[in-house]
């Protein structure tokens, strides 16, 4: 794996990355723009489905926009981070709030197109078991806030 990180940060897309601070500074505000699309987007089904927000409004018509959202936002996420990664990648990947802050992304990301996106389709689902899955989902998507500030702030 090390091996890997080491050609990944040596690679020319990554030095030119690491060269420029004009360029790492337009993807790091890229990127915090499309995260702040998929926590927004997050927060918004998460807080319908706890009954916290938009109430008069069907769940699934606020699930599936706030989704398509998130793919948009997560697809820009992914590029951006994947540049400013490989800039540093024996460095990022090492490090706990970095780790933490993927793992965190991956199960919130999987639990919001597989469990919620289900909830919000099935109108004869318990009422409790959406509330649970929105607490749930955001509980995950905040936590991947607190890690990604975390690992900002932190390294």
């Amino acid at each position: 794996m090390q091996s890997l990180l080491h050609w990944i940060s040596a690679t020319r897309v990554a030095r030119g990355v690491a060269d420029s601070a004009t360029l790492t500074a337009w993807l790091s505000a890229v990127h915090a723009l499309a995260f702040t699309l998929v926590i927004g987007s997050a927060l918004v089904a998460n807080l319908r489905a706890l009954g916290a927000l938009l109430t008069r409004t069907g769940l699934h018509d606020v699930v599936a926009p706030a989704n398509r959202a998130i793919l948009i936002g997560l697809t820009v996420s992914v590029v951006t981070g994947g540049l400013l990664f490989s800039a540093r990648a024996v460095e990022a990947a090492a490090n706990g709030w970095f780790q933490l802050k993927m793992l965190l992304l991956v199960i919130a990301a999987m639990f919001q197109f597989t469990i919620l996106r289900a909830a919000a389709r099935d109108p004869s689902m318990a009422r409790n078991r959406i509330v649970v899955s929105g607490a749930a989902g955001l509980m995950l998507w905040l936590g991947l806030a607190v890690a990604a500030c975390a690992f900002i702030l932190l390294e």
